[in-house]
Order: C-alpha cells, then structure tokens, then sequence
C-alpha cells in the first residue's frame, strides 16, 4: 500500500483524504508511518520549531452543556468552583507573563454554551489589548450567532478555536446536548468572519481506531482544514462520565499526531490536553511525527499542564527552538 505523502492541499475537497486512506495510514508500520510523516512536516516547517501557545480560562465553570470528558459542565460533580468573567487587568498580566516565558499565542477560553452579546464586547476588549502586547490571539467562547465571529474579527481575533471533538458516529454517545452540525456551522461563521480555524478533537475517549482515522478525515476534508490542530489525550477528571475509561497506548496517540500532520501537511498541529501524563520519550516521538505546537504553562484551563520548567528542560534536550510569532 502507497500511502500519499505529498502534499493533497489542491485535491478536490469531498476526496482529498477517504476514510480508507486515513486507516491505511494508521494501519503502516510504526518507523514507516513516522518517516512519512516527518517527510510532509520538513516540506513545509522548520522541523526543529515548536510555536508555544498559553491558554487561560477567562470564564471558569457552570457550563450547561454534558460533554463527558468536561469537567466544567454544570451536570457533574468535579470540584471545579465557577469563576466569572476575568477582569481585562488580570487577562493582561496572564498574557504578559506567557509572552515574558516564550509563548507566541494566548488563547482566551470561556465555559459557555455560546456567548451572550456583552461577553463578545467583553472578550474583543481583551483581544484588542492582547494583540497590541505583538501576540497572537485565540479564543474559544462556544457556539458563535450570525454577526459574533465579525466582532471578533474587528477586534484582531487572529484564530477561533472550536473543536470537533470526535468521530460524527461517536459525537451522540460523548455529548447529548448539542449536535456535531452546531459545531460545523460555527467553524462556517468564523471561516465568513475571515478568522483562522483552531480545530481539531479528544482521542482516548473509547473510541475505535476506525473513528479516530474519521475525524482526522473530517478535519482534513474541510475546506480548507484548519490552520491549528489540536491533538488532545483524555484527561480524566473524577466525577465526569468518562473517568475510569481504558487509556489509550501512548504509541496509538503518536499514530493520531502523525496522520494529522500527513492529512493536514501545513497545519500547526498541536499537543493539548494530556502531555502531564506522557513521559518525555512520548512526547520526542509526537515531535517526530510533526508535532509543531505546544501548550504551554502550568495550566489548561482546570487540568495540570507540564511545568515550564520541564518543557524548557525537554525542547534543550531536544535541539528544539521557540518558533517565532510570524510563523504560524
């Protein structure tokens, strides 16, 4: 089987990437999979560049909404005390340490369903400040209406971050609240708005092989697919649905990063939620593979995130450079 490696970005949407592909791809050898995935990322990245991006929650807890992996919905019993709109001051000093430590992109994240109108003005008001710090800027607010991703967009939002999250034929069995399409249509306003995509999804969360290879099929069949891809491992948060499920092999999360990077060949594909579990070695072969981005910091909004100090220590080791501002 000849899996592509070259770059599909000019193929006809609908057949850029078949299902079958994708699982062909996840079906190679391991060194196989990974040569041809580090063949795609030096084609179009600096291989030894990770972008370092921080995310704060701005607005912490009391979600309506049942995503079993989150431990911010209202529905479960996680211990996550609810937290109001952050004051712009304390965004601002949030975004002047993680520029001050190395971080590229700040990213503003808010536990809502979707944003009432005078969250979005309270949300371009942090946006507009951080951007004029030379950061880039990324915000995940929830479900967008017609109009809010043009606020945004005025107010210098540089991404929006709204993640697929899963497979179309597992989404029923993680979230029941909301359907996969309210997703897309709100990937639709931001990509109108002239916002780039900051899409990608949860793996571990019980899914088959089968579906994981779907929704890096779906991402790389959107037209066009996202600027920013993040890879998330579950975290399991006690009093969520999905704690105590079966972890997944750290080798079948590398697999995700490098089909994502083939798929996907001039994306930021990103290592999110999940790294304070995987050992150092873990995270080598997700670079390898052509993990290009990071989140960094000591926090992703309510779970552990690896300390600066171990990620500074792990790119040295590495060879590994911060990736400058404009080369996202």
């Amino acid at each position: 089987m000849n899996a592509p490696i070259v770059d599909e970005c000019d193929a006809p949407p609908a057949v850029r990437w078949p299902l079958r592909a994708v699982e062909e791809l996840f079906a190679l050898p391991f060194s196989e999979l990974l040569f041809r995935a580090q063949c795609v990322h030096r084609a179009h990245f600096n291989p030894n560049e990770v972008q370092l991006a921080t995310l704060l929650s701005v607005k912490t807890g009391g979600c309506p909404e049942d995503c079993a992996y989150c431990p911010q919905s209202v529905r479960f019993q996680t211990g996550v005390v609810d937290q109001d709109l952050l004051p712009l001051d304390d965004v601002l000093n949030a975004a002047r340490a993680a520029k001050a430590n190395g971080a590229t992109r700040f990213c503003m994240g808010a536990a809502w369903r979707g944003p009432k109108q005078r969250d979005i003005e309270a949300v371009a008001a942090m946006i507009s400040a951080v951007r004029e710090l030379g950061m880039e800027t990324c915000a995940t607010l929830g479900m967008l209406k017609d109009g809010q991703a043009e606020q945004l967009c005025a107010a210098g939002l540089d991404y929006y971050n709204h993640n697929l999250d899963t497979a179309p034929d597992f989404y029923g069995h993680i979230v029941h609240t909301r359907h996969q399409q309210d997703r897309l249509e709100t990937l639709a306003r931001v990509r109108e708005a002239g916002i780039k995509v900051c899409c990608g999804g949860i793996i571990g969360m019980g899914e088959s092989r089968t579906q994981r290879a779907a929704l890096i099929a779906q991402l790389a069949n959107l037209d066009p697919y996202p600027e920013s891809v993040p890879i998330n491992n579950l975290v399991q948060v006690e009093g969520t649905p999905l704690a105590g499920t079966e972890a997944l092999d750290p080798f079948e999360f590398v697999r995700t990063v490098a089909c994502a990077r083939i798929t996907m060949p001039r994306a930021r594909v990103r290592l999110s939620a999940g790294r304070s579990e995987m050992s150092d070695a873990v995270q080598a072969l997700c670079f390898l593979a052509g993990a290009n981005s990071i989140f960094y910091g000591d926090k992703l909004l309510t779970t552990a995130n690896p300390q600066v100090e171990r990620d500074i220590a792990l790119m040295d080791k590495l060879g590994l450079q911060r990736a400058p501002v404009d080369a996202a």
